[in-house]
């Protein structure tokens, strides 16, 4: 470990790849270290909702945003997966599995990670009918059947999203009851088009080059079911790839960073964090690149500040 940088930005989504856009331009020593790029954009097939662009897949869309962040002279590293951050003399150490990395400032921007069923299919299918983001993809599912896993509000909320586009939706919750806003419930129950199936334990996804149907066994009668559907939104929850800062910075019980909402800075000075790894309220591609933006910019100005 010889080189310090200036910033060193943990992630390579929208928000990552968008603070190094800006810390290039600030010419500043920056480098972004990444697991995998594209985190959780590369998850969505299709983006409708990003400002300037009318469709575009999300694999495409961060492409572009590394582009741009490497033509002001940022480097991206992929296959660094972050283990520990540490200050050291008034600097920061970044331990991957692969090295240490040291800099002067440090943006952290991780993401969260969709907690999957682990049924055969759900891999094999991403992108190819099954889905984590019902905002992002809802458009796609037009006179389509589908089957949200896991009610809940976050599921409830799946199923307004898809209400616009889908022909039928079917809610399939592991307990014996639905949960989240009953008002919601109601409101779902009344427009005819959805389904609430309880006790349903999915299995299996099966398909061609698409989703076809689902598999699941009522827990209660142990019988095995299928219900033939385009796709199929997993809504069992999110957890933030925050894992490796216990007990370096404050999170709130969610695992999510707290940062101060004007600065992007966190508990520790110096250490910023931009999108979804944060308790900003809105989870969302183009929040969490302004997020970035916010957070390199804050980063250069401390910078400044220290120097």
């Amino acid at each position: 470990m010889e080189k310090i940088y200036d910033l060193i930005i943990i992630g390579a989504d929208a928000g990552g790849l968008t603070a190094g856009i800006y810390a290039g331009r600030k010419k500043l020593n920056a480098l972004i270290l990444s697991k995998k790029e594209g985190g959780q954009s590369i998850l969505t097939d299709t983006i409708e909702n990003f400002p300037g662009f009318d469709l575009i897949a999300g694999k495409d869309l961060i492409a572009k945003i590394r582009a741009q962040a490497e033509k002001f002279g940022v480097s991206v590293k992929e296959g660094e997966e972050v283990e520990s951050i540490s200050q050291n003399n008034g600097n920061f150490t970044i331990k991957t599995k692969t090295g240490e990395f040291e800099a002067k400032s440090v943006i952290i921007a991780t993401g969260k990670n969709p907690i999957r069923l682990g049924i055969p299919g759900e891999k094999e299918f991403e992108n190819k009918g099954v889905s984590f983001c019902s905002i992002c993809d809802a458009p796609l599912f037009g006179g389509k059947d589908v089957a949200i896993i896991g009610s809940g509000n976050s599921g409830l909320e799946s199923a307004t999203d898809l209400l616009e586009y889908a022909n039928k939706i079917y809610v399939l919750e592991y307990g014996d009851e639905i949960k989240g806003d009953e008002s919601t419930q109601e409101k779902l129950k009344k427009t005819g088009k959805v389904e609430f199936i309880v006790n349903a334990e999915s299995q299996e996804i099966k398909g061609g080059a698409f989703v076809e149907k689902i598999i699941y066994k009522d827990r209660k009668t142990d019988e095995q079911k299928e219900l033939a559907v385009g796709g199929v939104f997993v809504n069992i929850g999110w957890l933030p790839a925050s894992a490796f800062l216990k007990g370096f910075l404050e999170m709130n019980p969610h695992g999510e960073i707290i940062i101060n909402q004007k600065t992007n800075e966190t508990s520790v000075k110096g250490v910023f964090g931009a999108g979804d790894v944060t308790d900003v309220k809105y989870k969302q591609s183009v929040i969490a690149a302004s997020e970035g933006a916010k957070a390199s910019l804050s980063a250069y100005d401390y910078l400044n500040g220290k120097n």
